[in-house]
């Protein structure tokens, strides 16, 4: 080790003093040892004074230098140390003594760069948290010695909960670090136990006081930490201590958005010997992490970092890797941002470490890998140049050095050759993430107004009465229409909402941006009402509105959906959530691949506690209704066909079931274990049989899911569970369950609507059956109504065993032989009754299902060629949907190729017209000389396969 003059002149000096205070010690320092105390002694003043001055240290450090880890050690030395101190000023001194020993050992392995920077990190916040608690805890017993013991009403001793804030929080306390604390008990009550009780509050509040005494005060053996009180509520001005409900009433109603940042990283010191630590916890998370995407953090932070920005210009703080552009500051509103944004529906978003909640941006795709990576390798290495610096002389200073001594001693511990060299790296890592700021969060307020003509700024700000806005409009060429009674319509109902005044200052940036787009449309006046509906449901979370005034365009992506989807609009207008998905062009028009939604959905659950139902549920609702926007979304856009549309919507269906069923399995052997038949066999012994549109794989947007539930469990079988229930019961509560979860209305809304009705006998029959009772059904008591449901009907959830066996009930009624005429009769019968109840009934208009000649018939006609023909042509009973089915039929010589071609083409060209109304929220009703060739197809194999 070659040291510059300075150093070496550091040195000289640092190792005179220890010669003379500890020189039996300082001989035992020979080799690889002693080279490695001189480069201590030369880069950090602390080091050496500590060592010269506390007895027995420098021997102390001989024996432990080459450990690797201390954190084990601290709490039993530390507690050690404290039974044996009888009176405050031994326990205050045995504090210090503890502090400064472990922080000479970390300096130490720092200096010489022998462990990562977060193991670092991680030590400092474990010694923190282990002086913090055992100071707690030695001073409690004292104070309930003088006080007595603070009680709830109900007679339970309350404790002081003391939250770390900040770095402490989060695990990553640097070198020199104030440390930021709030102090909270469960409940009010009185001390009891001595002569006189005195309330919880005035207890805590001296307890609180004789702890940062404890922590804070400079005595002759220096401080442990100073303490920051000035995040609890109300600052300084505040109580020192609050209960649970004061400190919850305080959130709910005062909390400013700092606070909200500063929550992110609380953490309870010692948690887990608390009772009360997971009640204080669930009370402060929904202020922390709202439920909805919450964008007002952007412009917040982005005040915020402006506010630093100033202060740093203002102090002349260039240098300072924490606060200066790029600095560690910059990498934590980055994290933050993605945090108090998502992390109300992202779970892994609320882990408190800065690299953990990098780690999940990373796996949730919202910054890119290279990205993160940088800010990772940033944060790590700014940190540890921060902890360098701040162990030279035990200072909290984030300010680069501005004298060669101290420049030096840093280049040493860091291994750069000169300091120019140093700033080089310092730089690049700080110019890397200043760009990924500036990029998400950016330094300076957006102003959208600067991109706005001055009229769309006068419509909105001067549209008071029709005429005067009329005015305004001829003036942008939309005169005669009703945009000025829509538009003057919704500011009347926006001044009924109550709208805060950041939510109305969003407004009169956005709405002129809105109204300039919008007005730009061919029919504006039929898409303003789909928007303002939209506007109205989102006036009082000012969150969206910030959403897309940060984001023009996802105005754009709003706007072209609700102009081809009214549909659309209302589920955005339902569930603004869904706002969030506008963001991410490259995702929104490419819906996930159809086989793809069962494992993504697996994965989104993942993420959230199995046993937290409440969240599952509403995970399972929030990922349907974002798979469905997207879905929408590819289909207005063309990327995909009409059959592929359902065959998405079907897919994703199946996903939900299969979803639910666990969430339902999990309940039920939770409470009852599982039937015993299942310890011989693979799967559960359960099967979904989906019928109608989802067994013919032709769903839309708003469909029902018919469904059968069946079982093949023996009936002497019992659960396993601590309360056992007949396993024939267990199926039919878990079918119950099943129905129950699909249809709880959450804010999400209901998952979907579930019809069990074509079950063996009807509502009147079991919910749940065996597949033997099913069978003996099918074959004894079933209508031919119900055979014709069969035609449409697949399993779309169940074991392998269950589905060969159903897949054989299902070919075997099907290709019963049956007698033509009475066939013949009860299909057209059954039809004819449905055009009595459903058709149009006018002239003027044809009902594309419904009317004679439209997809009803067509149905009902694949339905009577495979129970007619399947007896002689047992393929046909092969697939459950209309298309296929008529290709079956066309190939095995059924019914004539081209008659099977034209229906399936006549089939094709409704169901994507129908497809269409609905999507544009009509009715399915077409003018009367719509589809006439296809109607002609449909009516003459009606007459030919029909005829008497």
């Amino acid at each position: 080790m070659m040291l510059s003059h300075s150093l070496t002149a550091s040195l000289n000096h640092h190792w005179t003093q220890l010669a003379e205070f500890a020189p039996e010690a300082l001989s035992q320092w020979q080799g690889s040892a002693r080279r490695e105390l001189e480069q201590a002694l030369a880069c950090s003043d602390f080091i050496a004074t500590a060592l010269a001055q506390t007895e027995g240290l420098l021997e102390w450090l001989h024996q432990h230098h080459n450990e690797v880890s201390r954190e084990a050690y601290y709490q039993p030395e530390l507690t050690a140390a404290l039974e044996a101190s009888s009176d405050e000023e031994t326990f205050h001194r045995q504090l210090r003594l503890c502090r400064q020993r472990e922080l000479v050992w970390i300096a130490w392995r720092e200096i010489h760069n022998q462990w990562h920077v977060e193991e670092s990190l991680q030590h400092l916040s474990t010694l923190a948290e282990v002086q913090i608690l055992s100071a707690y805890q030695w001073l409690y017993q004292r104070c309930c010695q003088d006080w007595g013991t603070p009680m709830s009403p109900e007679g339970e001793p309350q404790p002081m909960l003391i939250l770390g804030m900040g770095k402490l929080g989060g695990g990553e306390l640097n070198f020199s670090s104030d440390i930021d604390l709030i102090f909270t008990y469960p409940e009010n009550g009185e001390t009891q136990g001595a002569r006189r009780s005195i309330a919880n509050a005035q207890f805590f509040t001296r307890l609180g006081q004789r702890l940062i005494k404890a922590l804070d005060q400079p005595t002759m053996d220096g401080f442990c930490y100073r303490v920051d009180m000035r995040l609890r509520p109300f600052g300084d001005s505040g109580p020192l201590v609050m209960s649970f409900s004061a400190l919850e009433d305080y959130y709910q109603e005062q909390g400013r958005d700092w606070e909200r940042y500063a929550m992110v990283k609380a953490r309870v010191m010692g948690r887990e010997q608390y009772d009360c630590y997971q009640t204080l916890r669930k009370m402060l998370r929904p202020f922390v992490f709202r439920r909805y995407i919450d964008f007002s953090a952007i412009q917040a932070l982005r005040r915020m970092k402006q506010l630093i920005q100033r202060e740093v210009r203002r102090r002349g703080l260039t240098d300072n890797i924490k606060l200066g552009a790029g600095g560690i500051r910059e990498i934590e509103f980055i994290a933050q941002s993605f945090q108090l944004i998502r992390g109300g529906r992202e779970p892994c978003l609320r882990q408190r470490g800065l690299l953990e909640t990098l780690e999940a941006i990373r796996e949730l795709e919202l910054l890119p890998t290279q990205a993160v990576t940088q800010l990772k390798q940033a944060y790590c290495y700014l940190r540890r140049v921060e902890n360098l610096l701040q162990a030279i002389d035990d200072k909290q200073t984030q300010t680069l050095p501005d004298n060669e001594l101290d420049r030096e001693r840093l280049c040493l511990a860091m291994g750069d050759d000169d300091w120019a060299s140093l700033q080089g790296h310092i730089n690049q890592h700080m110019q890397a993430v200043n760009q990924i700021f500036s990029g998400l969060i950016g330094d300076d307020e957006q102003d959208n107004d600067a991109d706005v003509e001055s009229e769309y700024h006068d419509l909105w700000a001067m549209a008071r009465d029709v005429d005067n806005t009329n005015l305004i409009l001829a003036g942008l060429d939309l005169p005669d229409t009703d945009i000025a009674a829509q538009l003057l319509a919704f500011k009347q109902e926006l001044a009924k909402r109550t709208v805060g005044p950041r939510g109305r200052e969003v407004l009169n940036r956005l709405m002129p941006v809105i109204l300039s787009k919008l007005l730009a449309l061919p029919m504006p006046q039929q898409v303003l009402p789909h928007i303002t509906h939209l506007l109205l449901n989102i006036a009082t979370r000012t969150t969206y509105l910030e959403l897309l005034d940060e984001h023009p365009s996802a105005i754009d992506q709003v706007l072209r959906l609700c102009t081809a989807s009214p549909m659309v609009a209302e589920k955005l207008a339902r569930y603004p959530l869904l706002l969030d998905e506008l963001l991410d062009l490259t995702h929104l028009y490419q819906p996930l691949a159809p086989d793809a939604y069962s494992s993504e959905l697996r994965d989104y659950l993942a993420r959230i506690p199995v046993e937290d139902m409440e969240q599952q549920m509403e995970a399972v609702r929030q990922f349907k209704q974002t798979q469905l926007l997207k879905i929408a979304a590819a289909d207005i856009a063309g990327v995909l066909p009409v059959m592929r549309v359902s065959d998405h919507l079907t897919y994703l269906a199946e996903a939900i079931v299969e979803a639910v069923v666990n969430q339902a399995w999990h309940q039920m052997v939770e409470k009852y274990g599982q039937p015993t038949h299942l310890t011989e066999r693979d799967g559960r012994g359960f099967a979904v049989i989906g019928y109608g549109k989802l067994g013919g794989w032709e769903l839309g947007y708003n469909s029902d899911l018919d469904v059968v539930f069946l079982h093949d469990c023996p009936s002497e079988v019992e659960t396993d569970g601590r309360k056992v229930i007949d396993g024939r019961q267990f199926y039919l509560r878990l079918a119950q369950r099943i129905v129950h979860l699909f249809s709880t209305l959450t804010p999400s809304g209901v998952l979907y609507e579930i019809d069990t009705r074509l079950r063996p006998s009807g509502t009147s029959g079991m919910l749940v059956s065996t597949l033997d009772a099913y069978t003996d059904y099918q074959k004894t008591d079933a209508w031919t109504w119900e055979h014709q449901a069969l035609v449409r009907a697949r399993m779309i959830y169940g074991d392998p065993d269950l589905e060969s066996a159903f897949t054989t009930v299902r070919h075997q009624i099907l290709t019963t032989p049956r007698d033509q005429d009475r066939l013949r009769e009860q299909v057209s019968g059954m039809r004819e009754k449905m055009r009595q109840h459903k058709a149009s009934g006018d002239k003027n208009v044809f009902s594309i299902k419904q009317d004679v000649g439209g997809i009803t018939d067509i149905e009902f006609l694949a339905q009577y060629l495979v129970l007619r023909e399947s007896g002689r042509q047992p393929a046909l009973t092969r697939y459950s949907d209309n298309a296929r089915i008529f290709e079956q039929a066309g190939e095995l010589g059924v019914m004539p190729q081209a008659q099977a071609e034209r229906l399936k083409l006549a089939y094709t060209r409704m169901r994507n017209a129908l497809h269409r109304s609905h999507l544009a929220g009509e009715s399915g009703k077409v003018e009367a000389d719509a589809f006439l060739d296809e109607r002609d197809v449909v009516k003459q194999a009606w007459q030919q396969w029909f005829a008497e």
